[in-house]
């Protein structure tokens, strides 16, 4: 069974632990990645036993880690969050544009789970807060060391990139190949061609 840290209730706009069993983490995990799925493709009032059923796992199992769709919601949007701070470190040995494009790249990915989910959380102000300050702590370096490798234009904020890759991330394309075209189309003016 998903526990909250010690002295934080699930659902406070704090993630969820995982199990400590192994088999319970396993479906924790299922969980998450379907939900992410499921909310991304077909939004908020996604079915759960839709995603229960995606993640092989019966409505039980699914509200005994998540007791309510909004502990779900919550903890899919850190979870999210806290993979981009996660991803940010382990790309630190490519290439400083490389780097960044890869991680700008799985950004996309986030801000179409939390398109998906915003309303839903949006009352929840200090999640948000403290889900944007973690991915400035991750994305900013990343595009700073661009920066001064050369890499990515110097005329550019971090704010200014992410409202760039939230624009390309919030329309609705008909096909994902679409939307990559654009997205990289969108790096292309961020990165130092001169």
């Amino acid at each position: 069974m998903a526990t909250s840290e010690p002295g934080r209730e699930a659902g406070t706009g704090f993630i969820v632990s995982r199990p400590s069993r192994a088999d319970a983490r396993r479906n924790f995990d299922a969980l998450l990645d379907a939900a992410r799925e499921v909310f991304a493709a077909e939004g908020a009032s996604a079915s759960l036993e839709g995603i229960a059923r995606r993640a092989g796992v019966n409505i039980a199992t699914l509200y005994r880690n998540f007791p309510t769709r909004q502990h779900l919601f919550e903890t899919v949007y850190l979870d999210e969050v806290e993979a981009l701070a996660r991803m940010a470190a382990e790309l630190e040995s490519l290439e400083p544009w490389d780097a960044l494009e890869n991680w700008l790249r799985q950004f996309v990915s986030y801000a179409t789970t939390k398109k998906a989910i915003y309303d839903a959380i949006a009352h929840r102000a200090e999640m948000f807060v403290s889900g944007r300050d973690m991915i400035h702590a991750a994305g900013r370096p990343l595009l700073e060391r661009a920066q001064r490798a050369g890499k990515a234009r110097t005329d550019v904020t971090f704010d200014d990139v992410l409202f760039l890759v939230n624009g390309v991330s919030g329309a609705n394309f008909v096909q994902e190949a679409q939307r990559d075209r654009v997205l990289a189309m969108a790096l292309d003016g961020i990165k130092n061609n001169g």
